[in-house]
């Protein structure tokens, strides 16, 4: 770890140096995954019909696959952690070995081999001859193993790009992942199992395999289809789904109803393919095992190529067009090169009278041409209602306008009223920017909106920057983990003693693109010359830089996305506290929408331990829970409030009080008035958290559970209920200190606050 976080950088060259690292992790046990069906092919005959029982052996293997995905991400990884799944799959394989051992054990007891040695039957002299052939022998083998190269190279390709629409539609939860993974095992199993059966009798492997090839053609344009013209389009509303069960009932169906035709043909051609090069003169685990590495070197290749070049150079509808065109490519290998090989087998026993094979082959090529350019010029991009609004789409119904426009033709009314003015396929996500007739614009990301010109997402957005800046005393070097709109780091842009703005975000398009087009809302930061950007993911950075700051603010996006809950644990909090100069401020976004209480202990409690003396804010709407600010030092913060009321009055902060002013905060009152509770207070509402950690990563089952509740008046009724006045927090005059407790109500009596403002009393809202 210490020799990784000394060299590793961001970028390009961070995101090559993690993949080594995971290759250098996974490679070992993944080999020995990849070895257990050449190994079992000992036990068969390489003949079609003997090669069919690994088609068998293969979908069962498949069959296990799919019940091990659902059961880690739906139980072991839910209500335990990693370690316990992982000790699980290890208990697993080691129960298989014992069971392996055994059998052979026994085996060999019962044929009397000496179990230190090793047997194979060899063929007797003229057996070859005696032996009935395989249908395509002495056709060539390499078209079939270019085939099932590409095979596996677009059903890689295809699950990339599915899995980033499908995530937008059903929810980017870890949840979603396990079902839409699950969707495309559960295809390949039964196809492989169908194959199997089929491969026994079937006359021509090869042509079988170059069908399979073809009409994948079709599932490939049937699943761009739907997810272009259908799904979206269903009359769903997420929020009327109250049980994460009816949610998995219904995406399960959705994903199944999608994916699963061309699921099938990709699992059909494995053993397809082995069948069609079975020769029963050959060792069978060779063939088996060049099949399966042709396969899986093309799988390799379609999830690389598909997913950091394809995709974001591209875009998901050229990568489903280049998915057809591919699968065409397999068919062609195939069944073009079979009719020119037959043709010569044709041409030597009829005396050199030509069959009509090439003919024939010549034909059925156009034909496949034809159609494939037929389905690849038919596919349509997803609307851009599902980039912006996901899960959420169909719920807005008419008001979405038809195609993307500019920003300057957006009109000021009229219906529809949301327009999308740009849409983005980047590295690490899809993004779009919409604007409403009202003048709002928005950003969204996952599905989503995650920022906005909204009054109260810009008092959100000026509150992360501005308390923090204001808290601490100097505040000369600021990090913004997540750029979004950049109307938190644009508000470090107005305080006069900041002198350099770093902002890390994983998706490059957002400070590229989004940041510039809400440039008046966010003082052009990316334009400042005090700022730099950084394309890496937050925890990576915060890992790998030797920089301190003095305030660190996280927006991370919202923790039923999955992998955001790795931005969200004890571990990633001591990081960001390490790398803060004394004095130093961090600052987290928390979502009390599209959550509940469990999912918003889970992220007060750990920061709450990282720093035990913080502090929550909250933006409510009109007194509902909205969202809300964690906030911590490693010192206990103090404030006064009659420097701090000096401060903004001098004239080098006249920006910063119209800052504070365009979202809602007329004086530091109305900014410090949202105070919601501190660590010390919400420890009984805190009793029963789940802690959010490296190792069970917690957060992400919690919030992908509840990823469709409304429950956030409720939950900052709750703190509020523990919320008193912060003793030792706000300092200065009785009178400053006077004003900021009249803001709220059942104060007792002014003689009972001391000079320093500190008390002890509940304190309830003022609604």
């Amino acid at each position: 770890s210490a020799l990784y976080t000394a060299h590793a950088g961001s970028g390009f060259s961070g995101a090559v140096s993690r993949g080594l690292l995971a290759v250098l992790c996974l490679l070992p046990p993944t080999v020995l995954m990849g070895a257990t069906l050449p190994a079992m092919s000992r036990w068969i005959e390489a003949t079609p019909s003997g090669v069919s029982w690994l088609g068998l052996f293969y979908g069962g293997n498949i069959a296990g696959a799919v019940g091990g995905c659902l059961l880690a991400g739906f139980y072991l990884l839910r209500v335990h952690d990693m370690y316990t799944a992982t000790y699980v799959a290890a208990a697993i394989n080691a129960t298989v070995a014992g069971i392996a051992l055994a059998f052979e054990a026994i085996s060999r007891r019962r044929s009397g081999v000496d179990a230190t040695s090793e047997s194979f039957s060899v063929p007797a002299p003229g057996a070859d001859e005696a032996r009935p052939q395989p249908p395509d022998h002495g056709l060539p083998a390499w078209p079939v193993y270019v085939a099932i190269a590409l095979s596996g190279m677009t059903a890689l390709g295809a699950e990339v790009v599915w899995t980033r629409l499908l995530s937008l539609l059903m929810g980017g939860t870890v949840y979603t992942f396990s079902i839409i993974l699950g969707v495309f095992l559960i295809g390949l199993g039964i196809g492989s199992t169908i194959g199997a059966l089929l491969a026994r009798n079937l006359r021509s492997p090869r042509l079988a395999l170059g069908r399979c090839q073809w009409l994948l053609v079709g599932g490939i344009a049937w699943t761009a289809a739907m997810i272009a013209y259908s799904l979206p389009h269903w009359p769903i509303n997420p929020s009327l789904a109250l049980s994460p069960w009816y949610t998995f009932q219904l995406d399960l169906a959705r994903g199944l109803w999608t994916v699963l035709p061309a699921a099938l043909l990709w699992g059909a051609s494995f053993p397809i393919a082995l069948a069609a090069v079975a020769d029963p003169t050959k060792d069978s685990a060779r063939l088996v095992g060049g099949v399966y590495a042709a396969n899986t070197v093309g799988a390799i290749g379609g999830a690389l190529l598909f997913s950091l070049l394809i995709v974001p150079a591209f875009g998901t509808l050229a990568a489903q067009q280049l998915l057809a065109a591919l699968s065409a490519l397999s068919a062609l290998v195939l069944l073009g090169w079979r009719s020119r090989s037959t043709e010569v087998v044709d041409q030597a026993s009829t005396g050199g009278k030509l069959s009509g094979n090439l003919f024939t082959g010549g034909i059925t090529s156009l034909i496949i041409v034809t159609v494939t350019l037929v389905a690849i010029g038919t596919m349509s991009p997803a609307h851009w209602g599902l980039v912006a609004y996901g899960r959420f789409m169909a719920t807005y119904g008419n008001r979405l306008a038809p195609e993307i426009t500019s920003e300057k033709s957006v009109p000021s009314s009229g219906n529809p009223d949301i327009y999308c003015t740009y849409v983005g396929e980047g590295l690490n996500g899809t993004i779009a920017v919409t604007k409403w007739t009202s003048g709002i614009r928005n950003f969204h990301s996952a599905g989503k909106v995650q920022a906005s010109s909204d009054p109260r997402d810009m008092r959100l957005q000026r509150m992360l920057g501005h308390l923090s800046a204001l808290v601490h005393e100097k505040p000369e070097s600021v990090l913004v983990v997540a750029c979004g709109a950049g109307v938190t780091a644009g508000s470090f842009v107005v305080h006069p003693e900041t002198k350099r703005i770093v902002i890390c975000d994983i998706e490059p398009l957002v400070p590229q693109v989004v940041a510039p087009m809400f440039a008046k809302e966010n003082y052009n930061v990316v334009k400042d010359p005090r700022t730099q950007v950084v394309s890496d993911d937050g925890r990576h950075f915060i890992r790998t830089t030797q920089e301190k700051f003095d305030i660190i603010t996280s927006d991370p996006i919202d923790p039923w996305v999955k992998g955001c809950a790795a931005l969200n644990t004890i571990e990633y909090y001591e990081m960001c506290k390490a790398h803060l100069n004394p004095g130093g401020v961090m600052s987290l976004w928390v979502p009390l929408y599209e959550s509940n209480a469990e999912t918003v202990k889970s992220v007060v409690a750990a920061f709450f331990k990282v720093f035990p003396q913080g502090i929550i804010w909250s933006n409510d709407d009109n007194g509902e829970g909205y969202d809300a600010v964690l906030f911590g030092q490693a010192e206990p913060t103090r404030l006064d409030l009659d420097r701090l009321q000096a401060r903004l009055n001098r004239p080098d902060h006249a920006a910063v009080r119209q800052s504070l002013e365009e979202a809602g905060f007329s004086t530091w009152v109305d900014l410090l008035a949202t105070y919601a509770g501190q660590a010390p207070d919400l420890q009984e509402w805190l009793a029963d958290a789940q802690i959010n950690t490296d190792r069970n990563m917690r957060l992400q089952y919690l919030a992908g559970w509840a990823a469709n509740s409304y429950m956030g008046g409720e939950i900052l009724n709750g703190m509020l209920k523990y919320r008193q006045f912060p003793a030792g927090v706000f300092q200065g005059t009785s009178v400053q200190v006077q004003r900021l407790r009249s803001r709220f109500r059942n104060v007792p009596p002014k003689d009972s606050v001391s000079s320093t403002g500190t008390a002890s009393e509940h304190l309830t809202p003022q609604h």
